[in-house]
């Protein structure tokens, strides 16, 4: 059955020594080798993808600042428009006031001298009539320009009683 010599089994352990010395320089050394590197490989990926999402979240955080400071500046645009319309609104209010004003004051100074002047032609008028109607009562031509002041200052005296 089965025999033990001293031979055969010193060359089985030498020849599992000899593979194993063979297996260890040919294929686990390249095997560890591609391990190594693999695993290098791998690690540098998870770095790289580590690195680039911190850049983007340092991305993410510049553009939040800067979204926020153009709200912050559209704001202040904004108000500032608002503000340069109310002021815009209050100026042209008050020159429409003012030219409101000045209208009134020349409507008032036209009314005025319209009113003199349709006044001295009546009283030029009545005069007139008044001057005929007593030289027509009286029978005689008197003087016109002593009747003239005379009934001037008639009217001018019945003016002042008002």
């Amino acid at each position: 059955m089965l025999k033990f010599e001293f031979w055969s089994i010193f060359e089985a352990v030498a020849n599992i020594i000899i593979l194993f010395v063979l297996l260890k320089i040919f294929l686990f050394k390249p095997i560890n080798k591609m391990k190594n590197a693999r695993t290098q490989s791998v690690q540098k990926d998870i770095d790289d993808a580590a690195k680039a999402k911190q850049e983007a979240e340092e991305l993410r955080q510049q553009y939040e600042e800067s979204i926020s400071e153009a709200k912050e500046e559209a704001n202040r645009i904004i108000m500032k428009a608002h503000d340069d319309a109310e002021t815009e609104r209050a100026r042209i209010i008050q020159s429409s006031h003012e030219e409101a004003d000045e209208i009134v004051n020349a409507a008032s100074e036209t009314i005025e001298n319209e009113r003199r002047r349709v006044l001295q032609q009546a009283q030029s008028q009545i005069a007139d009539l008044a001057i005929e109607a007593a030289s027509k009562i009286v029978g005689a031509n008197l003087d016109d320009e002593k009747n003239r002041r005379l009934v001037d200052e008639f009217l001018s005296e019945e003016e002042g009683d008002k």
